[in-house]
């Protein structure tokens, strides 16, 4: 990663900042790009005694005018992007479906956001970004999907419905460029486990820290019994990245302590 220009969106979030440090650390640049100014300076703040090159430009996953101006600073500061990382994404109460609710009780608003916020929020900064790798005929560009793209889980239907659609638009993007671009441009995915972040902390575990009935299922499902760490993604992703991963494009990879391998029996 050393030397490498890295553009990640919501790269301020707990998933995304252990991200980020970790491609700081093995001596990439990297921006985040985010719409919360606070968060991505305080994470600036607790790296920069690290001597991480960490920056901030502030944009919008959803919005095209922002995006491309964004990526256009970075273009003028760092001549170059090396690897996009779609991290934004999230979930909303009115588009899951609780155990006392029906597909009646879905809010089709929320829904709707939460399909914008996870697909259209890879979309644009894929689309803005693009455009100076096919440039250079070069780039990597890596997308978060889910466990629940794989195997669609109870409750959050409109974040698995849109993570399903995260799968297919890396599929879809990693043949298109390629075959009008060249092979220089990779697509691929990573799909987290389980793993405790701020947004799904109430749903996994209780303020006393003992499991709810969803996160000890989650676990007896985990071979590995435990949840992942956010750091953990870090290696895969470095893979993914590296130069000699040139013949890898197109595919999910799972990151989740065994979770998709097991059948429950």
């Amino acid at each position: 990663m050393k030397g490498k220009i890295v553009c990640i969106t919501g790269g301020s979030g707990t998933l995304g900042s252990a991200i980020s440090k970790g491609l700081a650390e093995s001596g990439a640049t990297v921006y985040l790009l985010d719409r919360n100014k606070n968060a991505a300076e305080n994470l600036i703040a607790q790296t920069k005694q690290d001597g991480l090159d960490i920056r901030f430009v502030q944009s919008d996953v959803l919005n095209e005018d922002l995006m491309e101006k964004a990526i256009d600073e970075i273009i003028g500061q760092s001549g170059r992007i090396d690897v996009l990382i779609n991290g934004a994404g999230g979930n909303m109460s009115g588009a899951t479906i609780m155990p006392d609710q029906s597909i009646f009780d879905l809010d089709i608003d929320q829904f709707r956001k939460v399909n914008d916020l996870n697909l259209l929020g890879t979309v644009i900064p894929t689309k803005a970004v693009a455009k100076p790798m096919v440039k250079a005929k070069k780039g990597c560009i890596i997308n978060i999907s889910s466990m629940s793209a794989l195997i669609p889980l109870t409750r959050v239907v409109g974040y698995s419905a849109s993570k399903a659609a995260v799968d297919n638009f890396t599929k879809s993007m990693a043949v298109e460029l390629i075959k009008k671009y060249g092979e220089g441009i990779r697509v691929n995915a990573i799909a987290p486990g389980f793993l405790v972040a701020n947004q799904n902390r109430a749903l996994l575990m209780n303020e006393d820290g003992s499991l709810t009935s969803r996160g000890q299922t989650i676990i007896d499902n985990t071979p590995m019994g435990r949840f992942g760490k956010p750091e953990e993604l870090v290696s895969t992703i470095k893979w993914l990245c590296d130069d000699k991963s040139s013949f890898i494009t197109g595919i999910v990879v799972p990151i989740d302590g065994g979770f998709s391998a097991f059948s429950g029996v």
